[in-house]
């Protein structure tokens, strides 16, 4: 059996897509990780976000003691017999 040019062309389009359906399985299974990856990027940046947002909290929380605690400090500064700092 002689391949003629029609059938030469015919092959040829099989194999051309027969590769084009394993390259379009070839970029789903990349694109699926891909997703994945960013998936777990998003999960991490979440969770600094939380962290960052829980060390704001206790910079706040630690600002305001210090604020509490200002005024009495500069009235025992203050007081007889005492050289204010700085």
């Amino acid at each position: 059996m002689f391949l003629t040019k029609k059938h030469l062309a015919r092959a040829l389009g099989v194999a051309i897509a027969a590769l084009a359906l394993t390259s379009c399985a070839t970029y789903k299974d990349e694109f699926a990780n891909i997703n994945t990856r960013l998936d777990s990027l998003d999960t991490k940046v979440q969770a600094a976000a939380q962290s960052a947002d829980a060390a704001n909290q206790s910079a706040t929380q630690a600002n305001q003691r210090l604020d509490q605690i200002e005024g009495r400090v500069q009235q025992l500064e203050m007081a007889k017999g005492r050289q204010p700092r700085g």
